[in-house]
């Protein structure tokens, strides 16, 4: 199949609104609180389990390359230490039920109507539609369980379309020849970037680190002296979206333009409930807007 089959940026407009479903769970203190049972109180500790959990208990080296942003350093923090306190097995299944708390707060009576278990099921054929080969992500989730109700349903196939497209990201990026932090660092030059603040904090990077890459960008002539993108460092983030939209095409071309635009607006009303409701930090939502 080609890109031509659906119209441009379709398939990840409907990526970003069921990411944005997908990621309530990194923003509620469920799992958190969980994991905290288990002498595991490190947010960031929290947040490495959590997503790792379905590679099973591997180390640190198999994280980092996994994940490609983060600081090798941070990640070796916590795994595989955090292995030796829960199960990855224990930590899905807490995970699980941190969606389930987390979808029914923010969602209340919509988890049980028709339209949350109608866009189960068209999510859930495009996860099923994703190809393993090289997304070692979205295959380890991908490997677990489909959970029985449909929220849960729903949000499991938004997990494993999330990580398909990142795995196809991360793809693109090395194509690119775009490090990790130098993806970053770019991406948050560009006009829908993260805050270098958020990054910082979440990443584990530091100043000399991010002015190292800095000077990187600048020397291949995508950044300029104040930190922001040439047209050169433009046209290679817009081609890097392009191409991972094309890695990332099969689940939304499987399920074709009509039930892609069906889907797009059952979860978008869903994501904007959540907001609505406090699912997301304010800056998160101003990040949002600008898309």
């Amino acid at each position: 199949m080609t890109m031509t089959s659906l119209p441009e940026r379709v398939g990840r407009r409907c990526q970003d609104a069921l990411n944005s479903l997908h990621s309530t769970v990194y923003f509620a203190p469920d799992l958190e609180v969980q994991l905290a049972d288990h002498s595991i109180d490190d947010p960031m500790a929290v947040y490495l389990a959590g997503r790792s959990a379905a590679l099973g208990p591997v180390g640190s080296g198999v994280v980092t390359a996994a994940f490609y942003g983060f600081k090798h350093e941070l990640i070796a923090r916590h795994i595989p230490r955090v292995w030796a306190q829960v199960s990855p097995g224990a930590v899905l299944e807490m995970r699980l039920r941190a969606a389930d708390a987390t979808l029914r707060r923010h969602l209340g009576e919509a988890v049980t109507g028709p339209e949350m278990a109608e866009a189960a099921e068209l999510a859930l054929r495009a996860a099923r539609a994703g190809d393993r080969a090289g997304r070692p992500l979205y295959s380890a989730h991908a490997d677990q369980p489909v959970p029985e109700e449909p929220h849960l349903v729903l949000w499991y196939a938004a997990t494993l379309l999330r990580e398909h497209r990142g795995d196809c990201h991360i793809a693109a990026l090395q194509n690119a020849e775009l490090g990790g932090l130098d993806a970053l660092v770019s991406h948050s030059a560009s006009s829908s970037g993260m805050p270098k603040e958020i990054v910082m904090s979440k990443r584990g990077w530091t100043e000399e680190d991010w002015a190292g890459a800095q000077d990187r960008l600048r020397a291949r002539g995508l950044m300029d002296a104040e930190g922001h993108l040439t047209t050169a460092g433009v046209e290679l983030r817009e081609d890097i979206e392009a191409e991972t939209d094309r890695l990332d095409r099969a689940p939304y071309e499987t399920l074709g333009l009509a039930d892609v635009t069906r889907l797009t607006e059952l979860v978008g009303a869903f994501a904007a409930t959540a907001a609505a409701t406090g699912a997301f930090p304010a800056e998160l939502l101003q990040i949002f807007a600008r898309r």
